[in-house]
C-alpha cells in the first residue's frame, strides 16, 4: 500500500521552482519581499511527501489528484513545529495531512462554527474520531460562533479550503463589502502571529459576480477575496494556479456532476505584516 501511495504522489508533486514561479505571475514581484516561508526548501518538500505517504491516510490518497495537496502545502510553506488553524475541516482530509506534517512540536486547531455543525451533523463526530486516535495527538477542535473565531494562542497558518464563500453566508454578507465588520479575514488576522500566513482556496466565480453566487453556485469572485483580505490588513503574497481549470465556465453549481471535482479554483496566499 505504501508503494502505491508513493507512486501516486509522483503524479502530482509539483516542483518547488514551478510553485515559486506561479506565485510570481500573480503579483509580478511578490517573491522579492518573501520570507523563508514563501520559498519552500527541500526539507519542506520531503516533509510534505512524508505526510502524504502516511499509511494512516491511505483512504484519502484517491482524492489527492483532485485536491493537489503537495502544491497547496508547498505554497503555504507549512513545516514541522508550526501551529495551524483550519476553518471548517469537513471530514478531516487536511487534518490528516497537517497533523503529521507539523509533528509533535506543532499544533492543529480545527474550527467548526456552531452554525456549520448544526447543518452538517457528521462533522463534529468525524473530528472527535480523529482526535481519539493517538496518531493525531496534536489535533484540537474549536467550537465557536462563525463571528467569534478565536484560538488559544496565535498560529503560523490560517487555512481554509473551499469554505471562504460559506462564511459570506454565515456572516450574512449581502454586498461586495471589503470591510465587513465581522469578516473572516479580520478574524484570521487576529488569530495569526506577525508574519503568519492566511491561505485561501475556493471555487471561482466569474468576473463581476462578487459574492452573489456564494449561496447558489457556491462560488466567489477571487478579486473580492483579495480585496477583503487586504482591507483586513493582509499583504497579498501571490496566487498559485495548481487548481485552476480554464474549461470551467463558472455557470454551474460546484456540485453538478459535469464539474464536481474539477471546478476552477484559486489559491491565494496572504501574510500578516511583521
Amino acid at each position: 500500500m505504501r508503494l502505491t501511495i508513493l507512486l501516486m504522489l509522483s503524479a502530482f508533486v509539483v516542483p518547488t521552482a514551478a510553485l515559486a514561479a506561479t506565485a510570481d505571475t500573480a503579483t509580478g514581484n511578490a517573491s522579492s519581499n518573501a520570507s523563508s516561508r514563501d520559498a519552500p526548501t527541500d526539507a519542506i518538500s520531503d516533509a510534505v511527501a512524508a505526510a502524504l505517504a502516511d499509511p494512516a491516510r491511505a483512504d484519502d490518497a484517491t482524492d489527492d489528484l483532485e485536491r493537489k495537496p503537495a502544491a497547496v502545502l508547498h505554497f503555504a510553506g507549512v513545516k514541522a513545529g508550526d501551529s495551524v488553524l483550519e476553518i471548517i475541516p469537513g471530514g478531516g482530509y487536511w487534518t490528516r495531512i497537517f497533523s503529521p506534517l507539523v509533528g509533535s512540536d506543532g499544533q492543529v486547531y480545527e474550527a467548526i462554527p456552531n452554525e456549520v455543525a448544526e447543518k452538517h451533523e457528521s462533522m463534529v463526530p468525524a473530528m472527535e474520531k480523529i482526535m481519539a486516535d493517538s496518531h493525531y495527538a496534536n489535533v484540537s477542535m474549536l467550537r465557536q460562533s462563525a463571528a467569534q473565531l478565536s484560538v488559544p494562542q496565535p498560529v503560523d497558518l490560517v487555512f481554509t479550503a473551499r469554505n471562504y464563500h460559506d462564511y459570506m453566508n454565515l456572516l450574512d454578507v449581502e454586498a461586495d463589502n471589503a470591510d465587513h465588520a465581522n469578516s473572516l479575514d479580520k478574524q484570521a488576522f487576529a488569530a495569526l502571529k506577525p508574519g503568519g500566513i492566511f491561505l485561501v482556496t475556493d471555487h471561482a466565480a466569474g468576473e463581476g459576480e462578487g459574492v452573489s453566487q456564494t449561496s447558489t453556485l457556491h462560488r466567489i469572485e477571487p478579486a473580492v477575496v483579495k480585496a477583503q483580505a487586504e482591507a483586513a490588513g493582509f499583504e497579498f503574497v501571490g496566487a498559485n494556479d495548481a487548481l485552476r481549470n480554464a474549461d470551467d465556465d463558472h455557470t454551474q453549481k460546484v456540485f453538478a456532476p459535469a464539474i464536481s471535482g474539477h471546478t476552477d479554483q484559486f489559491i491565494y496566499k496572504f501574510r500578516k505584516p511583521e
